[in-house]
């Protein structure tokens, strides 16, 4: 299966150009690393798992809740990763800063649940979902190992995300599935796209990687299919009425844009041209409740005002357990009987984060989203040869890398629309992070598996010969 290797035949030429572009035939073959069995069996439970939990079908058939296929898929998943590596007599997991970070937030969300308002509550959080972020993480971090595993699992994701956002938008349109007096839509699925904000958050955070599809995709099909889901992802933010999902949808289209201009200038230009045509025919409702994040006169629910009081109300919570906090996912729980907005979250994951896990528990997620962010630069420099001096560049299929090019400057976009709409959102334990930070770190850690191995033990026994020739200049 050689689109599953880890590096592949064609490539560049040791010591040939890194610019972009530049292209040609090695000498001789790069070695490969094959995968094995079991790791595509985990990668394809990885997929599976993937479906399920953005489509629930078991709201659909509620029948299918009593097989738990989100839990069967992902056991069986991890087990078959295990087995296979245990086979290759290889560790569990490879071990990524990102990866330590994910493991590390779950470690202090287990530290300060006796400290909590109800540890019996914070530690649900991690059993009930946080645990299974880790080793659904480990899977994915494990199993994608390759530019066409990376392209199937995206592939996988805008295909269902784009089914949720083009049903919201339906939804709309017919007057069906409708919240705050028939204004805005909600999710078609529970879980974490059945709430408007969530909802928003999730198609902003995936709009990017459906134009990726739909300007790359190796077929017409997949192009068309990638134009299609993101029309309907961003007819569902509009549907929502999402104010955090609008102002996610601005940044993260300013920085795709960034990134297209060099490229497709004509293409962003008439971009932005259909974008102004399309604005006056938004609905009325919809610019309404846009005016009212600076207007609150026009915010017809008071849910602005909301917002604001319960941001204090967490900082408050915050200042006062500024080690420990009260535990995760008790903000809601604490000080009820002396707050004006009780028995809500925090809608800001900052504070949430800090409210509920202290200063050490917002420093580790500050560190996962700051590296999410640091590993798309890492991958962006790597693909242009500035990683190290005198390294040589990756040796992968020429398209492969340009695929990862383009992949990388829609993770960038993602990452910024969920940044900006999580400002608004308790979201620090929901999957969406997650996913992304997989995408962001995956492409970074393939290209520097592929990197010729001379090159990688020149880099490596640099600092000793340093060390040995300062020592001879001592002795001297």
């Amino acid at each position: 299966m050689s689109e599953e290797r880890l590096a592949f035949g064609a490539g560049l030429r040791v010591g040939s150009s890194v610019t972009r572009g530049e292209w040609s035939e090695p000498a001789a073959a790069v070695p490969t690393v094959q995968a094995a069995p079991g790791d595509e069996r985990a990668f394809t439970l990885l997929l599976l798992f993937t479906a399920v939990l953005f489509l629930r079908p078991q709201d659909i058939l509620p029948p299918l809740e009593l097989l738990h296929l989100a839990e069967l898929t992902a056991v069986c998943g991890l087990v078959a990763l295990v087995v296979g590596r245990l086979a290759r007599r290889q560790p569990i997991t490879r071990m990524t800063p990102e990866f330590a970070a994910v493991l590390a937030f779950g470690a202090v969300i287990l530290a300060t649940a006796p400290f909590s308002l109800w540890t019996g509550g914070s530690i649900a959080v991690f059993t009930d979902l946080y645990a299974k972020v880790i080793l659904i993480y480990l899977l994915a971090v494990n199993a994608i190992a390759s530019p066409k595993r990376l392209e199937r699992l995206t592939w996988v994701l805008i295909l269902v995300v784009g089914y949720v956002g083009f049903r919201a938008m339906l939804d709309y349109v017919r007057g069906v599935n409708l919240v705050g007096n028939g204004t805005r839509v909600q999710g078609s699925v529970g879980g974490i796209m059945q709430n408007p904000n969530d909802l928003a958050l999730n198609m902003v955070a995936f709009v990017p990687l459906a134009v990726l599809f739909a300007s790359e995709g190796r077929t017409l099909a997949r192009r068309l299919i990638g134009g299609v889901c993101a029309l309907g992802m961003v007819g569902a933010i509009v549907a929502s009425g999402s104010r955090g999902g609008s102002l996610g949808l601005a940044a993260m289209l300013v920085v795709l844009g960034i990134f297209q201009l060099r490229r497709r200038p004509g293409v962003v230009i008439a971009a932005v041209l259909a974008l102004m045509c399309a604005l006056p025919v938004l609905p009325a409702g919809y610019w309404r409740r846009i005016a009212s994040i600076t207007d609150h006169s026009k915010d017809d629910f008071g849910s602005a005002e909301a917002r604001e009081t319960l941001m204090h109300e967490s900082l408050q919570a915050y200042l006062e357990n500024p080690v420990v906090g009260v535990g995760a996912g008790e903000f809601k729980d604490w000080n009820n009987d002396k707050r004006e907005q009780a028995w809500h979250e925090s809608h800001n994951v900052w504070l949430q984060v800090g409210a509920e896990l202290g200063s050490v528990g917002l420093a580790v997620f500050l560190f996962m989203v700051a590296r999410a962010f640091v590993a798309v630069y890492q991958t962006r420099r790597l693909l242009r040869g500035r990683g190290q001096r005198g390294a040589a560049p990756p040796q992968m299929r020429p398209e492969d890398v340009a695929w990862i090019d383009e992949h990388s400057a829609a993770m960038a976009a993602s990452l910024t629309g969920w940044l900006v709409c999580a400002f608004f959102a308790s979201v620090a334990y929901n999957w969406t992070f997650y996913y992304l930070l997989a995408l962001a770190a995956t492409p970074r850690d393939m290209l520097r598996a592929a990197m010729p191995v001379p090159a990688r033990a020149r880099r490596a026994t640099r600092p000793a010969r340093l060390t040995l020739a300062r020592g001879r200049e001592a002795q001297a």
